[in-house]
């Protein structure tokens, strides 16, 4: 019995330690700058999507980003001239342990200069659904008249 709980316990060390592992190199892949290419959504349709409280999805659509993973944070660039609302923002992400059905998810919160929270402390859940050297994917789902509503966000790296 006791070399049962033992050999338990060993494995279930490995594979969070994989699972570390796993965040860890995510991490640094994610480390650099990033193009925001496309935006597309689950259904067909004209959508007037605002995405994290901040500026219409057409806006973000080439939008820069820069993740730096040592300390959590980043920024992206919104400076399409056609937007109200133009210039740097600052954020705070993590990529956490997957959930129980295996799926990771990015996490972020909006934070200016000082690091300090600027949304109340809300933040976005987005899940990661594709990340390599050149091109990542998140997908995050709200609620449209009642039903799951799928915003896919594709990105390609710069450096």
């Amino acid at each position: 019995m006791k070399n049962l709980t033992l050999l338990l316990a060993v494995i279930l060390l490995a594979s969070c330690n994989t699972t570390q592992q796993t965040v860890i190199a995510a991490k640094k892949t994610l480390k650099g700058e990033w193009s925001l290419d496309n935006i597309t959504y689950d259904r067909s349709g004209i959508f007037d999507v605002n995405l994290y409280d901040d500026a219409s999805a057409e806006c973000f659509t080439g939008s820069t980003w820069k993740f730096i993973p040592n300390n959590n944070t980043g920024m992206y660039m919104i400076d399409r001239s056609d937007c109200i609302s133009t210039g740097a923002r600052n954020f705070r992400f993590t990529i956490p342990k997957p959930e129980s059905d295996g799926e990771y998810y990015f996490l972020f919160k909006p934070i200016n200069e000082k690091k300090k929270s600027t949304n109340n402390n809300a933040g976005y859940r987005m899940a990661l659904k594709h990340l390599d050297d050149t091109t990542m994917t998140w997908a995050m789902t709200v609620s449209l008249e009642g039903k799951p509503f799928v915003i896919t966000m594709n990105f390609n790296k710069l450096q």
